[in-house]
């Protein structure tokens, strides 16, 4: 340490002298305004005693470093920008509000519309299957009333063959008279398969005295004893009348075949007369026929 600072006990070096004004050769300011040199050294006397340093040499109590001021600043800033978002927040609130979907975005309108086509597609696929729904019952109804018209259609149609119902329609009325031979069973056993394969749907055979037998697939022709016929157990006398229905042209032309039913009785010496008739009715029942063995296919 030089002889120009010496210790003085504070751990700041005591300063060296400072060097008064003077004049040329070190003489005092002449100048009558001159300051004291005392005062213009930047020590109070009791700092000057104590060898303390200069007080400005000190960091200032009352002056704010920079970083704090910065602090500050951003502090400021940033209540400014909450305030501006809260107004912006406030603001699109209350338009919203008020206008509805016109501050909705681009993106949010296009999802609503969408989402309204999904929703009408799956309302029109909900009309179609309802409206598939009332075509399906109203054909089913339909459907059941179209079988229920067949099954009784059909019925009704066994029912004239089986001979369970009465009948009418167009067809013949055919007369067999005998000869010096009476009609056979057989005779009237080739006229009715012959008209049965002339088409004939319903018949009945007549006998003399008004008696009357339905003719169905089962019914069976005999002799009867004494004479007559035996016609599904019952007893005929002659003349016979057959009522038929069916195409009376197409059963007429099968009577008359050469060598056929008519041609065989007026060989025998019988005659047959055959009438066309507008409405022949076939009124005469027969009673159902059991069936003890036989049983529908299922």
């Amino acid at each position: 340490m030089s002889e120009e600072h010496r210790e003085t006990g504070t751990g700041w070096p005591e300063p060296a002298e400072p060097a008064r004004p003077s004049g040329p050769a070190g003489e005092p300011d002449p100048r009558p305004d001159a300051p004291d040199p005392d005062e213009l050294s930047p020590l109070t006397p009791a700092e000057r005693e104590a060898d303390v340093p200069p007080a400005e040499d000190e960091p200032s109590a009352s002056a704010a470093p920079p970083s704090r001021r910065l602090t500050s600043a951003g502090a400021m800033i940033a209540v400014l920008v909450a305030l501006l978002g809260f107004t912006l927040v406030v603001q699109l609130k209350t338009t919203s509000t008020d206008s509805g979907l016109a501050a909705t975005r681009e993106e949010d309108l296009v999802r609503i519309s969408s989402d309204l086509d999904s929703r009408e597609r799956r309302l029109r696929q909900d009309i179609a299957a309802l409206e598939d729904s009332q075509r399906q019952l109203r054909s089913g109804e339909q459907g059941r009333q179209a079988a229920l018209d067949e099954a009784t259609r059909r019925a009704d149609e066994l029912g004239i063959l089986a001979g369970t119902l009465p009948a009418v329609g167009p067809g013949l009325s055919v007369r067999f008279e005998g000869g010096d031979k009476a009609i056979s069973w057989a005779r009237m056993l080739d006229a009715v398969q012959e008209l049965r394969g002339a088409g004939a749907e319903a018949m009945q055979i007549v006998g003399s005295d008004g008696t009357a037998v339905r003719v169905i697939a089962s019914t069976y022709f005999v002799d009867a004893q004494g004479g007559g016929l035996m016609v599904d157990g019952r007893r005929l006398t002659g003349p016979y009348t057959i009522l038929v229905i069916g195409d009376s042209a197409t059963m007429r032309t099968a009577l008359n075949i050469p060598g056929g039913v008519v041609a065989a009785v007026a060989d025998d010496g019988g005659n047959v007369i055959v009438e066309d008739r507008e409405a022949v009715e076939v009124s005469q029942l027969h009673a159902p026929i059991k069936l003890e063995h036989a049983r529908p296919v299922s």
